[in-house]
């Protein structure tokens, strides 16, 4: 997967956020505040549980955990511009290769945390009768991915409509990619598109307004996964092993399958 290029404004947006990063550690600093503090870098695949864990962890620890969401791409490019951060959580491995690939990690630390599994997902009631990816290339459907350069779903989203020979057919159905896995579950939720490649998880998000439909065996190029690692960054290394035990641990597990994440690998 080669390195995303970056527009001038994206560029600016991203040194802005670093900004407001480090300015937000030096005022901790200054405030002298008694508490620690975590910080993580995380693809939004993960954003229902972990924002619950995040809650818990913080009433169990004491320590205050600061999460920045978004694109896996897009955050990873935040956590190493602004060269400051704890975790990093990816919505899926490709991530977290590049990660290591560029020494935003520390790959020892790598932990695998759930499991996902692509899919169609529809508004709720299937109201274009959408049931094969082959349905995907009727003239006139909105298909939405997300952007394949920042957004682990695009990525996989691209390879299935490969693997499928249905690039060439779906491509004109697409309407919009978006900046990162909830924005592609609330585009489709929102009625802005009839269709996405997402999550098996995106009815347990939204239940009364997505529906999903499972993909052929065959059709799944891969099972993605949600790992952690320690950045390169890590401030506070003590603090985010806690953390990594914690959620990779049977209280984690517990609240990812809440959510209908899957906590074992899904048999093939």
């Amino acid at each position: 997967m080669g390195d995303q290029v970056l527009t001038l404004p994206g560029r600016l947006a991203l040194l802005l956020t670093a900004l407001i990063l480090l300015a937000g550690a030096a005022g901790c600093a200054l405030l002298g505040s008694e508490k620690p503090s975590l910080v993580i870098f995380a693809g939004s695949a993960s954003k229902p549980p972990l924002d619950e864990l995040a809650r818990d962890f913080e009433s169990q620890s004491g320590a205050r955990v600061e999460i920045t969401y978004g694109g896996s791409g897009t955050v990873l490019s935040q956590m190493i511009l602004a060269r400051t951060g704890d975790l990093y959580i990816p919505g899926s491995q490709d991530f977290m290769d590049t990660a290591e690939a560029k020494g935003a990690v520390d790959p020892s630390t790598r932990k695998i945390v759930a499991y996902l599994v692509p899919a169609i997902a529809v508004p709720k009631g299937n109201p274009k009768n959408i049931r094969t990816l082959n349905d995907l290339a009727r003239p006139g459907l909105r298909v939405g991915i997300g952007n394949p350069e920042s957004v682990c779903l695009g990525l996989f989203a691209m390879e299935i409509f490969d693997k499928a020979r249905l690039t060439d057919s779906i491509r004109p159905n697409i309407v919009v990619q978006t900046k990162s896995c909830d924005d592609t579950a609330t585009v489709l939720a929102l009625g802005q598109v009839d269709a996405v490649i997402g999550w098996d998880v995106f009815d347990n998000w939204q239940a009364d307004k997505i529906t999903v439909i499972p993909l052929p065996k065959d059709q799944v190029v891969k099972i993605g996964n949600i790992p952690v690692a320690l950045s390169a960054y890590a401030a506070n290394k003590a603090l985010a092993q806690e953390f990594v035990s914690y959620i990779t641990g049977p209280d984690g597990k517990g609240i990812f399958a809440k959510h209908g994440y899957l906590v074992e690998p899904p048999g093939q």
